[in-house]
């Protein structure tokens, strides 16, 4: 990691630059290395990490060679690049990492951004380990983002929510038609969008480009929950293809709509040429598979449980809130949102079920003081301010609530993990 922090730091200055061609000429200076595997692209505001976890979970368990790109990490960067669910060595990043800035800047050209040089780097990493399939998750929109240059096999897109407004527009349907920028012609694209706006949205663009668009909200309606819990759920779904009765090691019932596009996907998948992908390794794949910090409840020696949820926008804290509500579940909400986030639309959905809130910043330099969100509460409740993440970890844990809920941003999330895992041992990411 020592190698890799001033390169990342180095990097992180340069913001964020929207717009191809300047990562176009970096991976044509890499000899191109995105069209060296086929991938499935997977684009939307929530739910596109869990619906990639998922499906990659399921290439892995059909004994496929599998990548995956997901942002942002959680708590260390090499978490983003996974060969056959394992990240990449620091080492082993931070050289690939080297390689691409040294691509980009020769002959006097600009460093890439920080996400232009990891998606350069997973891109390089799928290439050389060869694998059979690589699930990338886009970034921010589509049509202008670097995971946008491979050419995938299929598109997904998930919920889709206001956020990243001042890049891709005020509404569901202008948010839509960014995202619809990775379909291809010729090519399946699934969505479970959400909403009416967004998915005629995605509709009109998947026909101006040729891509066959499937809207699965018919078959997501037909979804029964069996059995759920904090831990999980069984569940049975309708596909197109098929009828499933599955166990999802992931919370919360928004996971259907994941489930059932990732589990459609591979159903798509095996269509388009790739048999391994049966029954037997979409059921194993599901019920293996892992997404850190989406409803992740972790039991503390004490008995007392903690929340973790990466909710950073108004939708997402909607789902938590149902979440909490289906299990009367209250506690103390631990809270810190970014700078551009909606803080008081999440906080509407969440402080109604906490019976205080510490409220303290994320860790990165875009975090909203903490001073400033208690003013955003929708109804009085205790509340205390403690900007430091650590101290305000110690305050949220005592004197012992039953349950502790940490949410706001995935920045935050991904430094207080850290430390719950220090503390308590919990597993790695």
């Amino acid at each position: 990691m020592a190698a890799l922090a001033p390169l990342l730091a180095r990097l992180e200055r340069e913001g964020i630059r929207l717009g191809l061609e300047a990562t176009r000429a970096l991976l044509a200076a890499l000899d191109d290395p995105q069209l060296r595997f086929p991938s499935v692209l997977v684009a939307g505001t929530n739910g596109k990490g869990s619906t990639a976890a998922l499906l990659a979970a399921i290439l892995q368990a059909a004994g496929l060679r599998t990548g995956l790109y997901t942002s942002p990490h959680l708590e260390r960067p090499a978490e983003r690049i996974r060969v056959d669910g394992l990240p990449l060595p620091d080492r082993r990043l931070a050289r690939l990492l080297a390689e691409v800035v040294a691509a980009s800047t020769a002959g006097g050209g600009r460093a890439p951004t920080y996400f232009e040089a990891m998606t350069a780097a997973a891109f390089l990493a799928f290439a050389r380990q060869r694998v059979d399939l690589a699930v990338l998750e886009v970034g921010m929109g589509g049509r202008l983002d670097a995971t946008n240059l491979a050419r995938p096999e299929l598109s997904l897109v998930t919920a889709i929510d206001l956020d990243h407004r001042e890049f891709l527009g005020e509404t569901r349907a202008a948010i839509a038609r960014e995202k619809a920028g990775i379909f291809r012609p010729g090519r399946p694209a699934l969505a479970l969008a959400g909403s009416a706006e967004a998915t005629a949205a995605l509709a009109a663009e998947a026909a101006a480009v040729g891509a066959s668009f499937l809207d699965l909200g018919p078959w997501l309606a037909e979804t029964r929950f069996l059995e759920e819990g904090w831990e999980g759920q069984r569940l049975a779904i309708v596909t197109p293809a098929g009828r499933w009765r599955l166990r999802l090691p992931l919370a919360g019932r928004h996971q259907a709509a994941n489930l059932l596009l990732a589990v459609h996907a591979a159903e798509r998948l095996r269509a388009l040429g790739w048999p391994a992908i049966g029954p037997a390794a979409i059921r194993q794949g599901v019920a293996a598979a892992r997404w850190p910090g989406r409803l992740e409840s972790v039991l503390l020696p004490t008995g007392d449980r903690v929340l973790l949820d990466a909710a950073h926008n108004p939708d997402g804290a909607r789902r938590l809130a149902e979440f909490l509500a289906a299990r009367g579940a209250r506690g103390t909400l631990l809270f810190g949102a970014l700078d551009d986030k909606d803080a008081a639309g999440m906080l509407a959905a969440l402080a109604p079920h906490a019976d205080r809130v510490v409220f303290t910043e994320p860790a990165s330099p875009r975090a909203r003081p903490a001073a400033s969100l208690p003013a955003l509460l929708p109804a009085p409740v205790p509340a205390q301010v403690v900007p430091d993440r650590g101290r305000a970890l110690s305050a949220a844990l005592r004197p012992r609530p039953p349950l502790t809920v940490v949410s706001g941003s995935i920045f935050l999330l991904g430094d207080l993990r850290r430390r719950l895992r220090r503390r308590y041992g919990l597993p790695p990411p």
